[in-house]
């Protein structure tokens, strides 16, 4: 294959710095003969193409290199509009398209999905997650060279750069790897945390497609289970949105009928099964672990593995524990105190002070920009494994996902505590 593509099961594909660590992470699964789908890496040297072919190097050093703010969003402007709107060069662009029909002639009418794999992303301390792109269900050669052009200019999101920022980390450093795999036909889909402050695996399921895990756009299934394989719970989630190829099914209540079952995803033998692999993972890597995975009528595959930030548990004051309470899915690390601010809309979040606990509907990763000044979140949607999650965990910052009705029980404005270990939140009335 050309020189800007690497297949991921071949040697090369672990190295990091060529594919990024999201990629390599996943070849390293594969090599491992851990059940990962087919695929192709776009290498980093494919981006430093793009942008000295379109002598966008001065513009790229200019966004953390000024102190003058207007002349700094004016470069991430210029970025943006150049890597989306200018033609991948041809050399870059024979290579992609080569790639493209050999993962069709492989996998015959699939969709396709391009993913992000940044340099800097899924790595320790940085996992960057949610803050870029992924598309999926790609049909034609248009939208795949669209969707190619549209990740590496997510590299100049505004989200992207106050992330780096936060870091200590320099967009013009680093550079945009992809990955390029089928789509796989999902039955149902998530993550799995191979450790807990309990020391148990933690596995997160919902239907169809796990973007809506990712997305904080369900409560998915929550399942544990020991070190060695003992399933302790398996607790049904709130799944009324379901992704699926094609389509976004949605259930609402009174209306009969669901394409979106309350019934759990996965039987116990699958928990089990999955909490081997995620073990495996572990070992591979020798650190804790997060990952993604879907499960198609020929089992289960591994799409993601990153590490996992943990934290020991925190013992409440005693005074909490006659309060309230809500139970939902532990989602951040350690315990905090704080003025609840509940919002409706994202539309809302300028409300949110230095140390309040935002309490809120939907946990989408977009929310990441507002963890560096809450005390906590709290959300009725999401789960453990869901983007907004990871980031929590990287931050330190206590969350409790999946909530039931937590807008409507907790007073604007009452003193909260988030319980980021356990998942239980508590407020004092009045």
């Amino acid at each position: 294959m050309a020189p800007f593509i690497i297949a991921l099961f071949a040697r090369e594909a672990a190295d990091a710095g060529r594919v990024g660590p999201k990629a390599a992470n996943l070849a390293a699964l594969g090599h491992a003969g851990l059940p990962v789908p087919d695929g192709y890496c776009l290498t980093a040297d494919a981006y430093r193409a793009q942008i000295a072919a379109l002598g966008l190097e001065a513009t790229a050093r200019g966004v953390f290199g000024t102190d003058d703010g207007p002349q700094a969003r004016r470069h991430a402007l210029a970025m943006k509009l150049n890597l989306m709107g200018e033609s991948v060069v041809p050399e870059v662009r024979e290579s992609l398209l080569a790639a493209r029909r050999a993962l069709l002639g492989r996998n015959p009418g699939a969709r396709l999905v391009v993913r992000s794999s940044a340099l800097v992303e899924d790595r320790n301390g940085s996992s960057f997650a949610g803050q870029f792109e992924s598309f999926l269900e790609i049909e034609d050669e248009t939208e795949f060279l669209t969707a190619v052009r549209a990740c590496w200019a997510a590299l100049w999101s505004t989200r992207a750069l106050r992330y780096m920022a936060a870091h200590g980390l320099d967009p013009s450093d680093t550079a945009m790897a992809l990955l390029v795999q089928p789509l796989v036909a999902a039955r149902c889909a998530g993550g799995a945390l191979s450790g807990t402050a309990g020391g148990d695996i933690l596995i997160n399921a919902t239907w169809g497609l796990g973007s809506a895990i990712a997305q904080g756009e369900v409560a998915p299934d929550r399942y544990l289970l020991t070190r060695d394989g003992k399933l302790k719970e398996s607790i049904p989630g709130s799944k009324q949105k379901r992704h699926a190829a094609g389509c976004v099914h949605i259930s609402r209540p009174g209306t009969g009928g669901s394409v979106c079952s309350p019934a759990l995803c996965l039987d116990a033998g699958q928990a089990i099964e999955l909490a081997r692999l995620v073990h495996e993972v572990e070992a591979l890597m020798n650190m804790p672990v997060e990952i993604e995975w879907v499960l198609d009528d020929a089992g289960f595959k591994l799409l993601q593995a990153r590490p996992l930030h943990l934290r020991a548990a925190v013992v409440p004051d005693e005074a909490w524990r006659q309060r309230p309470r809500i139970n939902g899915q532990p989602a951040g690390t350690g315990w905090a105190t704080g003025r609840a601010c509940v919002v409706s809309c994202e539309c809302e979040l300028a409300r949110v002070a230095p140390g309040d606990v935002l309490v809120t509907k939907m946990a989408g990763p977009a929310l990441g920009q507002i963890l560096p000044r809450v005390a906590g979140v709290v959300a009725e949607l999401g789960g453990s494994t869901s983007h907004l999650a990871a980031l929590a965990r990287e931050r330190g910052v206590p969350m409790v996902l999946g909530a039931p009705e937590a807008t409507r029980r907790i007073p604007d404005g009452a003193m909260v505590a988030v319980d980021g270990i356990s998942g239980v939140v508590r407020w004092m009335q009045g």
